[in-house]
């Protein structure tokens, strides 16, 4: 399989997940899921002939551990994409401290096991990819979230640190703020209360992503924001 690209989604899902995994599979990748729980993720494997993986990305032996399964059945990965992420949401005088622990290990510690394991295997390659998917509260914490702006702050500040440091070793980092809400298919209502064009289409999210991975690293980005053209911002 050494001659086709393998594309690692850690926090895999059925929204802007899924889309990569189809998109990624149809242009003729290797594509990996892992996720806490892949149950949910038969249909997509069935689909797209993903190889699906268990690990909780907050345990550094589990994300080890997965690295290792996914390079022994497949291939090192070309790209990997964290994509997992939490909130306690409320008022900070309400919040429980172990949920707030929680996000931001999810959000942000996750991101940095996923991208250090990711990244031993690419520096002996000289090459590789590694995007992180972040949110607007990446840039703009709002009132009753600030657990997911600790941890979306910290995986951006964990994007920027990473290109720079790794950049000089043909390894891309980039991150992804997702300034709006993602489509989740046909049964979210929230296109509907919204009205058109209020909600990112996951499979035209996919796009960009794969468009970062493949930039010549003669205008190679760290960043992208992403929102529907009717998003204040």
């Amino acid at each position: 399989m050494a001659d086709k690209e393998t594309a690692l989604i850690v926090g895999a899902g059925q929204g802007l997940s899924a889309s990569l995994a189809r998109l990624f599979a149809s242009e003729g990748m290797n594509v990996a899921i892992a996720a806490r729980n892949i149950d949910k993720l038969a249909g997509l494997c069935s689909d797209t002939g993903a190889r699906a993986y268990g690990c909780d990305a907050v345990d550094a032996g589990q994300v080890d551990a997965l690295f290792a399964a996914v390079t022994a059945d497949i291939e090192e990965p070309d790209v990997v994409v964290y994509n997992a992420s939490n909130r306690a949401r409320g008022p900070i005088q309400e919040l429980d401290t172990e949920a707030v622990r929680a996000a931001i290990e999810i959000s942000c510690f996750g991101g940095f096991l996923v991208a250090q394991a990711a990244a031993k295997q690419m520096i002996s390659r000289n090459k590789g990819t590694i995007l992180l998917t972040g949110a607007s509260a990446s840039v703009k914490g709002y009132p009753n979230s600030c657990s997911f702006a600790m941890g979306k702050f910290g995986l951006r500040g964990l994007a920027q640190s990473l290109a720079r440091e790794l950049q000089p070793q043909n390894i891309h980092v980039a991150h992804f703020v997702i300034d709006g809400g993602i489509l989740q298919g046909s049964s979210d209502t929230r296109a509907e209360e919204r009205g058109e064009d209020a909600m990112l289409l996951p499979d035209e999210i996919a796009k960009d992503y794969l468009h970062v991975h493949r930039q010549n690293r003669s205008s190679w980005t760290w960043e992208i924001e992403l929102r529907p053209w009717v998003e204040k911002f």
